[in-house]
């Protein structure tokens, strides 16, 4: 290589590095802006997290008594706890895009439009902003498993594996939940669609039985349900220590978050119309 191939190549690697951290600095700020909101109006964090609760402490405690479902000798309450974590991580992720129609409303889209901020910057920022609140999610039901010893393995890769997918599962179901809002007028109609995906999403996955006793058509709609891999990798993480397909499923997550921040990138502008 000469020496004018070799500036010429190292300019255009610092232009591309300055401009990596460029668009990581908006993204950031971005996501700063979303964690704001949660610093001034935390209730909902804590509201959301009643749900999972009751389906521990209720449905997890009778379920494990009767031993309905086979679990692989599992106690069953634990064979339940991730999916009711990734429950809890979908649930509060789905229904992110609302806060986008309403900024929408209120003109504030409009005016982030107008900066000199890649679209992707957008949805990563607040794509940030719902991994917090998912993070704080996991924090909850993980103190209540520890509360209820709940027999899920403590250590600290397994703690620090599950933080680590419950953000990825939340960027998924919020930049999800992006692309919904970009498509949807009202905010009525966004809950209406939001209420009808949730439920389908969480029964039609490995949360709360095994794959293998669903009938034909469900398995096939599970194996789809970008939930279930959530589930099995955290199943992993936190219950049966078997990571033979955990790099597979996260591939899987992970280009499914890839897909959507895309497809929301592309679908970001629709807001201001």
């Amino acid at each position: 290589m000469s020496s004018e191939e070799f500036v010429a190549w190292q300019g255009a690697y610092n232009n591309i590095w300055r401009s990596f951290l460029r668009w990581l600095s908006n993204s950031l700020t971005l996501g700063e802006m979303e964690l704001r909101r949660i610093r001034h109006d935390p209730t909902d964090i804590f509201t959301r997290a009643v749900q999972p609760v009751l389906w521990l402490l209720v449905f997890g405690e009778t379920f494990t008594k009767i031993r309905a479902i086979p679990t692989g000798g599992v106690p069953y309450i634990a064979f339940m706890t991730p999916g009711i974590l990734s429950q809890s991580v979908m649930f509060i992720s789905i229904f992110y895009g609302l806060n986008l129609i309403w900024d929408r409303d209120q003109g504030i889209v409009q005016k982030f439009l107008a900066l000199p901020v890649p679209r992707s910057a957008f949805v990563v920022g607040r794509t940030m902003g719902a991994m917090v609140r998912g993070l704080s999610q996991a924090l909850i039901i993980l103190f209540l498993a520890l509360v209820l010893r709940i027999p899920i393995h403590w250590s600290l890769l397994s703690v620090i594996g599950t933080m680590g997918v419950v953000m990825l599962g939340s960027a998924f179901f919020s930049s999800f939940s992006m692309i919904l809002a970009s498509l949807m007028r009202t905010r009525e109609r966004f809950m209406g669609i939001g209420q009808v995906l949730t439920m389908p999403l969480f029964f039609a996955s490995s949360a709360i039985y095994p794959i293998s006793i669903m009938p034909g058509w469900l398995q096939v709609v599970a194996k789809i349900n970008p939930l279930s891999y959530v589930v099995e990798i955290l199943r992993a993480l936190l219950v049966t220590n078997d990571y033979t397909n955990i790099f597979i499923y996260l591939g899987i997550l992970l280009g499914a978050i890839a897909l959507s921040i895309v497809i929301g990138t592309k679908l970001y502008p629709r807001l201001a119309q």
